[in-house]
C-alpha cells in the first residue's frame, strides 16, 4: 500500500522519480524500487516521501456501503456516511459509464453546474454502485441539493437518516 501512495503522490504532483527522490532526500533507484513493490518503505519513509511531493499521510473512516432492497427486486446502495471528494473530482466534467447512463452513453455533465450534478446524482444514487457513489457523489454537495432531487419515494427513504444525521 504505501508503494501505490508513492506512486499516486508522485504522478499526482507532476513530477519525475529524479525530481522527487531529491526533494525526499532518497535516491531515483530506491524510489522505483519502492514503486514497484521491490522494496517496502517504513511507514515514515512513505510519509517523508509523499510529504515532498506536497501531500499528507491522513487517516480516514472508512466508508462501508450497506445495499438496500427497494421495489422491483432492485438495490441501491447506501454508505455509512458521506464522501467527499476532492474540489477538481467535485465539480469536473464527467462523462458516465454505460451501467448508469445507458440512455444517453457518451453524455458528458458539467459537475460544476448545479443542474448537470443534480442529474448525476440522482442517477447515481438509484443506479450506482458503491464505487459510483464514491467516484461521483460529494456529500457536501448532495446535503446542498437534496431538497432539489428528483428520486424515488424508497431511494429517499434510505439516504435520509445519513443527510439528516449530518446536518446535525
Amino acid at each position: 500500500m504505501p508503494n501505490d501512495l508513492v506512486l499516486r503522490a508522485r504522478m499526482a504532483a507532476g513530477l519525475s522519480q529524479t525530481e522527487l527522490a531529491a526533494l525526499a532526500g532518497t535516491s531515483r533507484p530506491t524510489l522505483s524500487a519502492y514503486e514497484h513493490g521491490q522494496k517496502s518503505p517504513t511507514l515514515a519513509t512513505a510519509q517523508r516521501i509523499i510529504e515532498a511531493a506536497g501531500f499528507e499521510l491522513a487517516l480516514e473512516p472508512r466508508i462501508r456501503f450497506t445495499a438496500v432492497p427497494i421495489p422491483r427486486g432492485h438495490l441501491i446502495h447506501v454508505p455509512n456516511r458521506l464522501p467527499r471528494l476532492p474540489v477538481r473530482a467535485a465539480f469536473a466534467t464527467v462523462v458516465l459509464p454505460v451501467h448508469l447512463n445507458w440512455s444517453a452513453p457518451g453524455r458528458s455533465f458539467e459537475l460544476a453546474d448545479r443542474r448537470q450534478r443534480a442529474r448525476v446524482y440522482e442517477i447515481v444514487l438509484r443506479e450506482g454502485t458503491p464505487a459510483d457513489v464514491c467516484t461521483y457523489i460529494d456529500g457536501a454537495l448532495l446535503m446542498d441539493l437534496w431538497h432539489d432531487l428528483v428520486l424515488p419515494r424508497d431511494v429517499r427513504a434510505a439516504w435520509a437518516p445519513l443527510i439528516n444525521a449530518d446536518v446535525r
